[in-house]
């Protein structure tokens, strides 16, 4: 399989959506609550649709199943990553997300989560919550219950352009005002700390979950430090945000053309603003923003012409190898 597979888009609305999905990329939403995008998933609860080529009609989770080339053999029993974007209209719920094991013995044999941010967009002065300032359990649970979250929580301002890798154990919330693209595990488990006292969808308070969450939250919160890494080479710029565990975070920005090609099993991209071509052996394939697409193992050499800025990804295997960050930056016109 030569050909990039494009996806077609999922949506989600949650009570604290928008419809910044519409305004901005065009998206044919459900409802001016459409709180996410789900670009590229495989997970039982939204799995996208390959809308070119031969594969065309098939989900990504039978593609995984089925034609493991595709993908470069990567050794998962699921497709490891879901990219979305999410359109925080109003303050998400404050909540945290377990480790692999723990969602393995209590959700299921779920994965965990843990997830990353790009602030494509937000609200001049917007912020996030980002940890917490509990030294202790008992001082977690304390603050909880006395629900006295000014003093719990750790708030971060935010701006366009900015990174934030969220590891599981994580207590985070977007705040009102924000539109992020975010990559992480293929999971679906959140349990909520706390949601404000505001109704659900059906007039009913939605449900908390903090036994589990207090379980999993990391005391004291540790701010895991990430340093980006800039190449700057002919025809655009290439950031390398973030390699750990579970995945390698970049992003593309192209002025004119850029040059690739990669050794990884096989890469997950996302336009984010611009339009411009994707070009292959195999052809041409226009990218516009909003545009979500695949690239297989087969394809190792390619370039992207045009102004367009792209968050791209692929999964690592946790344990596995973790390249140099800087030298993998300087090498993504040999990525």
């Amino acid at each position: 399989m030569k050909q990039p597979l494009f996806l077609k888009p999922l949506f989600q609305e949650r009570i604290w959506g928008g419809t910044k999905l519409n305004e901005l990329y065009g998206y044919e939403i459900p409802s001016n609550q459409t709180g996410e995008c789900w670009a590229i998933s495989a997970h039982p609860n939204g799995e996208n649709i390959v809308k070119n080529g031969e594969l065309q009609g098939k989900t990504l989770g039978r593609l995984w199943e089925e034609n493991p080339e595709i993908f470069g053999h990567f050794e998962s029993d699921r497709f490891p990553l879901l990219i979305k974007i999410l359109d925080a209209n109003d303050d998400l719920s404050v909540q945290v997300h377990p480790d692999d094991e723990y969602a393995d013995e209590y959700e299921n044999g779920e994965l965990g989560k843990t997830e990353c941010w790009y602030i494509i967009d937000c609200d001049e002065d917007a912020e996030m919550i980002f940890g917490h300032h509990a030294k202790s359990q008992e001082e977690l649970v304390k603050l909880i219950e006395e629900g006295n979250w000014n003093k719990l929580l750790q708030r971060v301002k935010i701006k366009p352009g900015d990174f934030f890798y969220v590891p599981s154990g994580t207590i985070h919330a977007l705040c009102k005002g924000t539109l992020v693209l975010e990559t992480q595990q293929s999971s679906d488990t959140t349990y909520r700390v706390y949601d404000y006292d505001r109704p659900g969808q059906d007039g009913e308070l939605r449900e908390l979950h903090l036994n589990k969450a207090i379980e999993v939250t990391t005391v004291p919160h540790v701010a895991e430090k990430v340093e980006s890494a800039t190449a700057k080479i002919n025809g655009g710029t290439i950031t390398t945000f973030v390699e750990e565990d579970y995945f390698t975070v970049y992003k593309w920005d192209v002025q004119t053309s850029l040059e690739l090609t990669h050794g990884v099993h096989f890469i997950l991209a996302s336009v984010i603003k611009g339009d411009g071509m994707l070009i292959t052996e195999e052809g041409e394939f226009p990218l516009k923003k909003g545009d979500h697409f695949i690239l297989p193992n087969a394809i190792d050499t390619f370039a992207i012409k045009g102004n367009v800025e792209l968050i791209a990804s692929h999964p690592n295997n946790k344990g596995g190898h973790n390249y140099d960050m800087a030298n993998t930056t300087r090498e993504m016109a040999n990525i």
